[in-house]
């Protein structure tokens, strides 16, 4: 897979090192040449310039890339290059960062962002995770389609333990996509027989994700 990611700081870095040692190929924008020479991206390219410019993207290989990841510590670059990206170069993915949690509404398809990621909120779901067992927690908004992954793990007593997957009504636009158990991945077959603790991933728009809540919350 070819990847560009705009933004040579900890958090592009280190996701251009876990890429690139993963197999794939990896560019990095970075418009700050002290930033980029201070960074460690262990084999992965390097381009010189700002991301919101289309030569420089060009220069990236953006015209090839499967993935943009807009990295940046600036909401307004990291908007303008998934919409570059998007519309100008045809990359049929784009993950972007999002600094500042007053802008996450700007992250949609109509600035070409599939995924919109947050460091506040995924720390606002992780903490929820770890102390609510039975509620149902939205862990990442997809733009792509409206869809959200959220995440439900069965608590003590709940009606869902000893269920098959398959015998639970669960609602069509929610697919069950995961079941985790002791940290490790389990089928989510219809013959799979959930147990207390079990972590349930589900893909939901906001519809089904209220229709799923009425499931599994009440």
């Amino acid at each position: 897979m070819r990847v560009v990611i705009a933004g040579a700081g900890a958090v592009g870095s280190s996701i251009a090192r876990e890429l690139h040692a993963h197999g794939h190929e990896v560019s990095v924008v970075e418009s700050r040449a002290d930033a980029a020479a201070r960074s460690d991206l262990a084999g992965a390219r390097t381009v010189l310039g700002d991301a919101t410019d289309l030569g420089v993207l060009r220069r990236a290989g953006a015209l090839g890339a499967d993935v943009l990841v807009a990295a940046t510590g600036d909401d307004r670059a990291n908007l303008v290059a998934s919409l570059l990206a998007r519309s100008e170069f045809g990359v049929g993915r784009t993950v972007a960062r999002v600094n500042n949690p007053l802008n996450d509404w700007l992250f949609d398809e109509s600035w070409g962002v599939d995924v919109a990621v947050s460091t506040p909120s995924i720390m606002t779901a992780l903490v929820e995770e770890a102390v609510e067992s039975g509620d149902l927690v939205r862990l990442l908004r997809l733009e792509a389609g409206g869809a959200a992954l959220t995440e439900f793990r069965i608590p003590s007593g709940h009606w869902l333990r000893g269920r098959r997957v398959g015998t639970v009504s669960w609602p069509a636009a929610a697919p069950l996509v995961a079941i985790v158990r002791d940290g490790a991945p389990r089928s989510s077959t219809p013959d799979e027989v959930l147990e207390e603790s079990d972590e349930l991933f589900f893909l939901a728009d906001a519809e089904a994700e209220g229709a799923l809540r009425r499931l599994l919350v009440g």
